[in-house]
């Protein structure tokens, strides 16, 4: 082998083991460029500069709660600066119940005879309603009606006044006060006379209906003491107009008559008439007028089409408990009126 050959492999060895240390080179600079992040030094933390010493005793207060400084009587402290005292209000359950009237009075009068009395001779007290200072039962149940009530029977008013008019509508609730009128004075002949078949002109009439329809309740009844009466309760001051006191399989009972369209088997489904019941009894027990109570009363629902009338009885349980119903309503419409200034 010439020296030129054999310097030109040496060259071209070089060559090679240069471009393997480059190739290397870059390798060696790309793990440690990648791995780098995993050997710098970690930043240094700001608390670390906070000058530990001078605070020591907060770190300790801190951290540690048997060394708090924080004791019952300086956490009410600070509650006074932040929140004001602490109010000794009296417990909710001491309050005044709104359930309960505050100026609760009896139903009964302990100062008359039992509601049992025998039926004093003569005809049925008829005492006229003398329309003046006291409110009416009726006056004070419209005044205070709930409002779910008061939107339906509202609801109803607007679909019959789309379906009739303003002046149909005032025509149609004129019948109905002429028709509820007509049956009560043809209920009293009735009960006034010693029997009380259905007369064969009435038949006929817009009354045989409901003549009809109360039949078999008229069977039961017996002993009338009042019809369409006033009765007035001297210390709550209120007044209204009973449609009868009278026997009813037996038991003396205030008697509503009612007429209605659509049936009503419920006594929910009469709304505040059970409470016009209790008021009525109230009055009557507490009236100078009448020698005799009342711890009952009997709500009649007769139909136009003569279908058997319902007959809502309601015994001594159920009248208190609308009587403290009627006590908080009548409460309600003082309160009413003393907001709107009426005397």
């Amino acid at each position: 082998m010439g020296p030129a050959l054999f310097f030109y492999k040496k060259c071209c060895g070089l060559t090679l083991f240069s471009a393997d240390l480059v190739k290397k080179e870059r390798l060696l600079r790309r793990f440690l460029t990648a791995s780098s992040g995993l050997y710098m030094k970690k930043k240094t933390s700001e608390y670390e500069c906070v000058d530990q010493e001078k605070y020591e005793d907060l770190i300790r207060c801190v951290t540690s709660f048997k060394d708090s400084s924080q004791t019952p009587e300086s956490l009410f402290e600070e509650d006074n600066v932040l929140y004001g005292p602490v109010s000794h209000r009296k417990h909710l359950a001491k309050e005044a119940d709104p359930n309960i009237p505050g100026n609760w009075v009896p139903l009964m009068n302990p100062e008359k005879n039992s509601p049992l009395q025998k039926a004093s001779p003569g005809p049925p007290l008829r005492i006229g309603l003398q329309r003046h200072k006291m409110a009416s039962v009726t006056s004070v149940l419209q005044r205070t009606m709930p409002l779910e009530q008061a939107f339906f029977l509202e609801r109803w008013k607007q679909k019959m006044i789309l379906e009739l008019g303003q002046e149909g509508f005032a025509e149609y609730t004129k019948g109905i006060f002429q028709q509820g009128r007509l049956f009560h004075a043809t209920l009293e002949e009735l009960l006034l006379a010693e029997e009380c078949p259905v007369k064969e002109e009435e038949e006929h009439s817009s009354n045989s209906g409901y003549l009809a329809s109360v039949q078999h309740v008229l069977q039961d009844v017996s002993g009338v003491r009042a019809l369409e009466s006033a009765v007035q309760h001297e210390t709550l001051q209120y007044q209204g107009l009973v449609d009868c006191v009278a026997e009813y399989r037996g038991t003396l009972c205030v008697i509503d008559w009612k007429t209605s369209g659509k049936s009503k088997p419920l006594l929910r489904n009469t709304f505040d008439n059970p409470l016009q019941i209790a008021a009525y009894v109230g009055a009557v027990n507490h009236d100078a007028n009448y020698d005799f109570q009342v711890d009952c009363g009997l709500i009649v629902v007769a139909y136009k089409d003569g279908s058997p009338a319902h007959a809502h009885y309601i015994n001594p349980e159920l009248c208190s408990h609308y009587w403290n119903k009627w006590l908080l309503r009548l409460e309600e419409f003082r309160e009413k009126g003393k907001d709107s200034g009426a005397v």
